[in-house]
């Protein structure tokens, strides 16, 4: 953690939504003039789109059918963490873009699926702002969480999770219905084991919860809409958190327990305005305090 330089970690599986969420996060950095610089866990991705094939021939060619992007042989864990460490403490730290299509690797002259070249962030950023799949892993290598000043999951129930990850990658990917199972299927252990234990050590959960029919998530349609759902969001200490204020400004909301909040799906935009707003400012009042204490 680091009052000159903070960071923020989004952390959510692929399909959870964690896209959506920094789109909030950009229009709070853009109506505070915070300057954020962001980072997007694909780029720690150990192989580009082909050796990525390639690595996961290989695995199966021995016999290994769970190895994933999830996981930490096709992640670099430790060049995120030093990303993490050396920001903390001086603003910048080395960095790369994955580029994911056509459009993205267009800019770059590269083919879609490979990555640009490590380079330093600027190192004139407030803050610094991280949204992929580690941003609070922790092995007996690596320790990811222990850098971030404010920790978020985006957690949907499983079901939902599976569907937005099978509508997306079948409309946005043109892949069948039975490729995404085997994806979901091959990354389940490292789910277990690397994915699921980082919403422990985030410091607030958003978990959207449909309200309608999802027992079959593999046959479904269409994906649930906020309006269709519940949110529930859990605060690990609810110290200093207003509840009554969000209460009242979230219509319908009420507490089920001590450090959870239950409110309409469609209010999600809303809630982080209302939740992370006043987090950032204090992040930046006391990177400002820091600086002049200097």
């Amino acid at each position: 953690m680091s009052q000159k330089h903070p960071i923020i970690s989004v952390t959510g599986s692929s399909g959870a939504g964690t896209t959506s969420v920094m789109r909030t996060f950009e229009q709070i950095f853009r109506r505070e003039g915070v300057n954020a610089a962001f980072i997007e866990g694909d780029s720690f991705h150990r192989y580009d789109r082909v050796e990525m094939r390639a690595a996961m021939a290989d695995a199966h060619g021995r016999g290994d059918d769970s190895f994933s992007h999830f996981g930490p042989e096709a992640n670099l864990f430790g060049e995120l963490e030093e990303l993490f460490r050396t920001y903390g403490e001086t603003g910048t730290g080395k960095v790369r873009r994955y580029l994911h299509d056509e459009v993205e690797a267009a800019p770059y002259g590269q083919e879609p699926g490979t990555f640009t070249p490590w380079e330093n962030l600027p190192a004139d950023s407030d803050l610094m702002f991280y949204e992929g799949l580690h941003g609070a892993v922790v092995t007996d290598e690596v320790d990811v969480a222990q850098h971030a000043d404010l920790r978020i999951g985006v957690v949907p129930v499983i079901n939902l999770e599976w569907i937005q990850k099978i509508q997306r990658d079948k409309t946005a990917r043109g892949y069948s219905t039975e490729a995404v199972t085997e994806t979901i299927l091959r990354r389940m252990p490292d789910y277990v084991n690397y994915i699921c234990p980082q919403f422990s050590r985030t410091d607030v959960n958003f978990q959207r919860v449909p309200v309608v029919d999802t027992s079959n998530p593999f046959i479904a349609r269409t994906i649930p809409t906020l309006d269709e759902s519940m949110l529930i969001i859990r605060f690990r200490d609810p110290h200093g958190i207003d509840f009554s204020y969000l209460l009242a400004m979230l219509h319908d909301s009420f507490m089920s327990r001590a450090n959870t909040i239950v409110c309409p799906g469609g209010k999600m935009d809303l809630a982080m305005q209302l939740i992370f707003t006043p987090m950032i400012l204090r992040l930046i009042e006391r990177r400002k305090a820091a600086l002049r204490s200097r």
